[in-house]
């Protein structure tokens, strides 16, 4: 389904190139919005903006670590630069380097913690000024994880920044709202996408530990992020949507990863 709900609206998607991101992305440009579509691999992300494209949506592929401070500058100056202004962004690129807690190095601290919480922090910032700048309004949309909500053996790590990124949308309420930009986050538990699928037997171990019978998929998800960055959700700030099924009512662990 197609609508005209984000019509003059401009977004930059971090880590699009597929699963989650690019559906949000492709939902995002169908209903009107022009989006610069990131991702880490350059052949990945211009592959999801082409396709994008011969939908009918109108999408920018931009490549490149969306955890350096620089070049996300660089992407809200070419979002303003290709489309006139930035009003929403979509902080999905993430990192999770599973290890265990007891010997985990520092290198995949560091990098885990530099990918999920600075990208996303320094993203907010970069794209608020832009916005503050235009007077316009805006929206931010955090993705985080249930993770964040429950423990999962050697994910501790991951399990910060994904808890962290919660409170940082709750954060930026006092920031933000005078310039009246919404901030938000959503939690996915497990999701179907492309990654997830190369683990064996991913929908049958998630599908009878979820109380709604199977993972989600990439619409589930991108769904409430279109939500919260739509008029529809004006009022609603500083907010987290677990996307889970029920899964973190319950919480059994998978049988693996």
């Amino acid at each position: 389904m197609t609508n005209n709900t984000f019509t003059n609206q401009v977004a930059i998607v971090t880590g699009a190139g597929q699963g989650i991101g690019f559906e949000l992305a492709r939902q995002l440009s169908l209903n009107g919005a022009s989006v610069l579509l990131n991702d880490m691999d350059p052949p990945l992300s211009d592959k999801a903006a082409e396709s994008i494209k011969q939908e009918g949506g109108v999408c920018l592929s931009m490549p490149g670590d969306a955890s350096s401070v620089p070049f996300i500058k660089s992407m809200v100056a070419k979002a303003v630069e290709s489309f006139g202004s930035v009003t929403m962004a979509v902080a999905n690129a993430g990192l999770s380097l599973y290890g265990d807690f007891f010997e985990y190095p520092e290198s995949d601290f560091d990098r885990v913690m530099k990918v999920n919480l600075g990208g996303s922090f320094y993203l907010a910032q970069a794209v608020s000024n832009q916005i503050i700048k235009q007077k316009s309004g805006g929206s931010i949309v955090f993705v985080s994880s249930v993770t964040g909500h429950q423990a999962l053996k050697d994910l501790a790590a991951y399990a910060v920044t994904k808890s962290g990124l919660e409170m940082l949308a709750k954060n930026l309420v006092v920031e933000l709202s005078p310039y009246n930009i919404s901030v938000n986050a959503v939690a996915p538990g497990a999701t179907l996408t492309e990654r997830t699928l190369t683990y064996e037997d991913y929908i049958n171990a998630w599908s009878a530990i979820t109380p709604m019978g199977r993972p989600a998929n990439v619409n589930d998800i991108a769904n409430a992020v279109l939500f919260l960055l739509s008029p529809a959700s004006r009022h609603i700030t500083g907010q987290s949507i677990v996307i889970d099924g029920g899964w973190t009512s319950v919480s059994p662990a998978p049988p693996n990863k």
